[in-house]
């Protein structure tokens, strides 16, 4: 064979890592919030998260996604989906290290919850795709605990830590996952919208007759769903397979040909006389599902967070090993720069996905937690989810041309980015969604209020900026048409408090003297005088 040239100046494929222990703001925000005693457990999936098998697994899982087999070869209808094996290994991972049970398989041990939320950024970095069901199982007992006869059917199976792809009795399943249904082709994020209609009965059962637009993960065990009742909107728990061990009428009609998120199967159901059980009351079903919905928007928080982490450590790897213009690209003062900023971005994101964990895991327990989780939901999902995408993008090109190549990871990771800020509610869903928290719980505002105002006095940007937000909040005229600043200011100003408060002073500088005012509109215009050498040795 001819050789025509040597293959030089090529970042070398990432040496495995520990992404549990290489990452200093997630190790220290778990410790600052009770988490720490889970440290074996995070250790053990951050190991997996950097190892060259688990990016394996991940390369196959995308590389051959799942397929819909509508019927078998005799003509039976089955509704199944396909996955690679690296899919099931890639679920056996995340339930094997009890990210979709954590919190509830120690709930009331302080820092439960902080542990669980780092088990999932530490599992989104393995494979988000996979992330989807396992949120969906665990986000989904606080709302089957609106009807506890059912709880107590499904939780000893939600606290198994194995993993049971089989569409089977409940009884034979080594472990379950939950998965939701909610949105319709006219509705959307208004699901006050839905049509489908549920026929109940008065032992609590029912049957549903509509679609849903958008089911994901249809292979899980149960979906919690909302149908128009005899008392109107309820939720419902639509099982696979039923209490006699037959199929439920559950048609997939089609997965969704999505942008990213190609492990994972998204579908297109009908229900036709689809048998359900009634989950809360009749009529209150946006409140009963809403409960589910505010544990998976902590999840996307947190998720993006671990995203722009993975998204860092690539650039950050490439940078060091390739060379430009006779020096290495991160020895570079302009690279440095954009290098540094996504790294003090990814910061940010950790402090605040995280201190709203640290508020669910206080809620039943401390009144002022739980206002502050209501009112932080929004607004950290609403952000977080928002920035991962441009971050995302400066770091794949960080990369060059390679990055934009699909035989490295960054093409997949900036394809998933935007996944987060559209699941849960889009961007305007949450602003709303803030608006409405302050007109209806207004304990929820005033908790981020004090959360805010407790950090006067400790730098004079921070006081003007804080001074500002008051100000945005200050004319409630104009608040729908402003909604979006108003979260975006309350975002800033939340991580900029808590990076004062707990960050390292180098990162807690360079974010204040880059967001409060001073820094430009894109990634790479941190300052002069902020100290880049200190901010990249961290990350």
């Amino acid at each position: 064979m001819s050789v025509t040239h040597e293959v030089l100046n090529q970042a070398p494929s990432m040496p495995e890592f520990d992404a549990y222990v290489s990452d200093p703001a997630l190790m220290e925000a778990v410790a600052r919030y009770g988490g720490g005693w889970a440290d074996d457990r995070l250790r053990s999936l951050g190991r997996v998260a950097g190892s060259h098998h688990g990016a394996d697994l991940c390369r196959l899982a995308n590389a051959q996604p799942p397929e819909l087999r509508t019927h078998d070869r005799y003509g039976h209808r089955i509704d199944e989906v396909e996955f690679h094996p690296a899919y099931h290994e890639l679920m056996a991972i995340g339930q094997r290290h009890g990210v979709h049970n954590h919190t509830w398989a120690h709930r009331g041990k302080e820092g439960a919850a902080v542990a669980r939320a780092g088990l999932h950024y530490l599992y989104c970095q393995l494979e988000s795709s996979v992330a989807c069901p396992i949120t969906m199982t665990h986000a989904a007992v606080p709302s089957l605990a609106h009807s506890p006869e059912i709880l107590e059917a499904w939780m000893p199976r939600i606290l198994k830590d194995d993993y049971d792809p089989r569409l089977t009795d409940l009884d034979e399943k080594a472990g379950v996952t939950l998965g939701m249904a909610m949105t319709e082709k006219q509705g959307g994020s208004d699901v006050r919208a839905n049509t489908t209609v549920a026929r109940d009965s008065a032992d609590g059962t029912a049957l549903l007759t509509g679609h849903k637009w958008f089911c994901s993960a249809p292979m899980s065990d149960a979906f919690l769903t909302l149908a128009q009742g005899d008392g109107g909107l309820t939720c419902y728990l639509v099982p696979r397979v039923l209490p006699d061990g037959s199929r439920n009428v559950f048609r997939i009609q089609r997965l969704k040909d999505k942008l990213g998120n190609h492990a994972n199967a998204s579908s297109e159901i009908e229900y036709d006389r689809t048998w359900a059980e009634r989950v809360g009351e009749p009529g209150r079903g946006v409140a009963t599902i809403i409960e589910m919905v505010g544990h998976t928007r902590l999840d996307v928080a947190v998720g993006a967070a671990g995203a722009m982490r993975e998204a860092v450590r690539f650039a950050v790897h490439h940078a060091r090993h390739r060379e430009a213009f006779g020096k290495r690209l991160i020895d570079q003062p302009l690279m440095q720069n954009v290098l540094a900023d996504l790294a003090i971005e990814t910061e940010a994101a950790v402090a605040l996905s995280f201190r709203l964990a640290r508020a669910f895991d206080r809620a039943e327990v401390d009144a002022q937690e739980a206002a502050f989780a209501r009112g932080a939901m929004s607004i950290a999902k609403y952000w977080i989810a928002k920035r991962v995408v441009g971050l995302t993008f400066e770091a794949l090109e960080c990369h060059g041309g390679n990055g934009y190549d699909e035989g490295w990871p960054m093409a997949r990771l900036y394809r998933e980015a935007p996944l987060g800020s559209i699941w849960e509610g889009s961007g305007n869903v949450q602003a709303l969604d803030l608006l409405r928290a302050m007109h209806k719980e207004p304990a929820a505002l005033e908790a981020v209020r004090t959360e805010l105002m407790a950090s006067l006095g400790k730098d004079p940007r921070l006081d003007r900026f804080l001074a500002s937000v008051q100000d945005e909040l200050g004319r409630p005229e104009s608040l729908q048409l402003r909604a979006r600043r108003v979260v975006e200011k309350l975002a800033l100003g939340l991580q900029a408090c808590l990076l004062v408060e707990h960050g390292p002073a180098d990162v807690a500088e360079a974010f204040l003297a880059s967001r409060l005012g001073g820094g430009g509109m894109l990634y790479g215009t941190l300052p002069e005088g902020v100290n880049l050498s200190a901010i990249l040795a961290r990350a």
